[in-house]
């Protein structure tokens, strides 16, 4: 009898789950995730970005990996019968219905440190884009017009005040590249304090941030008070020389008046990494804009920040399969 019971399993082994994956830029490569997860959890990548089949995949999962190129909208919460987490790819939750998920016990988490430096890092090299005219210049030199004058002026670093709308990760991370390079850096973040800001940065209100940027970079998530956070009286506060630059949420700008700005020279130029509808329809007016520098969302991106982000959302979900505590609740 000895024997036997020490032979006998311990319990039940557990049931193999379901981690789907919704919306994810990679496709069905999932070598990553799987590693991360192990062989007791199978992965259910969406063959699309429709509420049928986003719940085709992830009805029964019990956690879910989203991405950008999808939603979980308050129909698909209500669809799931066993997911205990949503890990968003990312950052932004923009994409998720909160108070559904909420009201049905479903934790939450993000990934917001995969990849600052390259965000920071775009941003920084957008906002160069601009002030050296790279875009115009190229055009130039297309034509082979080997002149500086259609590009004048052109500001030095020193003389250029850049400023910085939000100091989270990101934004302290933009501001103090900003600084090393030399530019005179001001910024604005309702929820920082003067003690508090980044070394060589002043904060400064929003009104005086618009008015006194030469480049002007946005940096904050998506809320309903941050959404079209700059509209026309926002565009028309600030330098008809100055220049805009977005790698934070399409929504945080209101295209169609910055469209016009930019038709208008009401405002010098803009460069976007995020729109609201991505991709935009072909006759999205930013589009045609030619002082508007526009790159596919890719801030983001490096081969190292992908696979970062993969590994570490994968992390979170395991924990969450496990029962243990997320690292980055929302």
């Amino acid at each position: 009898m000895l024997g036997y019971a020490f032979m006998k399993p311990r319990g039940r082994r557990r049931a193999q789950e379901t981690v789907a994956v919704l919306g994810a830029r990679w496709g069905k490569d999932l070598g990553i995730e799987q590693e991360v997860l192990g062989p007791g959890v199978r992965l259910a990548a969406a063959a699309g970005t429709s509420t049928p089949d986003l719940l085709a995949a992830a009805r029964d999962a019990a956690a879910i990996l989203l991405g950008t190129q999808a939603a979980c909208s308050a129909e698909v919460i209500e669809g799931l019968t066993a997911c205990r987490a949503i890990v968003r790819y990312g950052v932004g939750l923009d994409n998720v219905d909160l108070g559904a998920a909420r009201a049905r016990g479903i934790a939450l988490a993000n990934v917001p440190d995969y990849g600052v430096e390259e965000v920071a890092t775009h941003a920084v090299a957008l906002a160069l884009a601009c002030l050296r005219k790279l875009l115009p210049a190229t055009a130039l030199a297309r034509r082979a017009e080997w002149k500086v004058a259609p590009l004048r002026p052109i500001q030095a670093v020193p003389d250029t005040t850049f400023g910085v709308a939000g100091l989270g990760r990101i934004g302290r991370a933009v501001a103090a590249k900003a600084a090393a390079l030399g530019f005179r850096v001001l910024a604005c973040d309702p929820y920082v304090s003067a003690a508090g800001a980044p070394r060589r940065v002043r904060l400064v209100s929003f009104p005086e941030l618009l008015g006194a940027a030469d480049l002007l970079s946005l940096h904050m998530p998506l809320t309903p008070e941050t959404r079209n956070l700059i509209g026309a009286p926002q565009l028309a506060a600030m330098k008809p020389t100055a220049y805009l630059i977005n790698t934070a949420r399409g929504e945080l700008v209101d295209g169609a008046a910055l469209a016009e700005a930019l038709r208008s020279a009401r405002l010098a130029g803009a460069a976007l990494d995020v729109l609201p509808a991505e991709p935009p329809p072909p006759d999205h007016p930013l589009l045609s804009c030619p002082n508007a520098l526009l790159t596919p969302h890719m801030a983001w991106y490096s081969e190292a920040s992908e696979r970062r982000l993969r590994r570490m959302a994968a992390q979170e979900a395991r924990r969450a399969l496990r029962g243990r505590p997320l690292r980055n609740p929302v």
